[in-house]
């Protein structure tokens, strides 16, 4: 029998065990393929290692979507970790474009895919509070939120969450250095059955402006010198 005379049952479950780039290939070769790389079904689980590859057009964005993974580890993810007014101009320019990427890519998730249970960023940067807070507002059955080493992720999201997630059951801010002891303390009291992690977040220095650092510098070196 050849590959082209199995039903559509049989079709799906073999376009299921092939990555994204093999299912875009094989879709272009006949029209009875790409009708089953169109099938939403497969499309419920979305993993990306890069920014890169959520420019790529080897993926469907829809209703079916439950869970999205971005979880991005290169060198470059220390660059973007950087506060912004210590960065050289090659470094921001490398940063923007990280940045356009993602938070375009996440403002379509939240206009195509309100059905997302689960949503995990690790090395993301750049998401800043307004997206994810947008997230909140259009997937109302979201379930699981983990978010590691996104340092633009600040109180004013976990602020949000009591009003706009009110099915999210785990929430992980790890290593998120502007989350504060006062933000997650907020959160614990209006939302005390949300299982909350928050490894080493509060504990590390949050971003400074250029003014407040040299005050820090010179307090620093004043009690040293005492």
């Amino acid at each position: 029998m050849h590959i082209t005379q199995m039903n559509r049952e049989c079709l799906l479950h073999l376009f299921s065990f092939l990555d994204k780039d093999s299912r875009r290939c094989l879709a272009q070769t006949c029209h009875s393929f790409m009708d089953i790389y169109q099938e939403p079904s497969l499309w419920s689980v979305l993993n990306f290692t890069c920014p890169a590859e959520l420019n790529k057009k080897n993926f469907i964005l829809g209703a079916a979507l439950r869970s999205l993974s971005i979880c991005w580890y290169s060198s470059r993810v220390k660059i973007c970790n950087i506060e912004d007014w210590c960065k050289t101009a090659l470094q921001k320019s490398m940063c923007s474009q990280h940045q356009n990427i993602v938070s375009d890519f996440l403002l379509t998730v939240s206009e195509r895919c309100p059905n997302l249970q689960s949503l995990t960023l690790s090395g993301c940067a750049h998401v800043q509070d307004d997206i994810l807070i947008e997230i909140l507002t259009c997937c109302s059955n979201l379930h699981i939120l983990k978010l590691e080493n996104c340092s633009g992720v600040t109180d004013k999201m976990l602020a949000m969450i009591p009003v706009l997630a009110c099915h999210l059951e785990t929430l992980h801010v790890n290593f998120c250095r502007n989350i504060t002891h006062k933000g997650l303390y907020f959160l614990q009291q209006f939302c005390p059955g949300l299982a909350l992690q928050a490894d080493r977040s509060a504990g590390m220095v949050a971003d400074r402006i250029p003014e407040e650092k040299i005050l820090f510098q010179t307090t620093v070196r004043k009690l040293i010198l005492r």
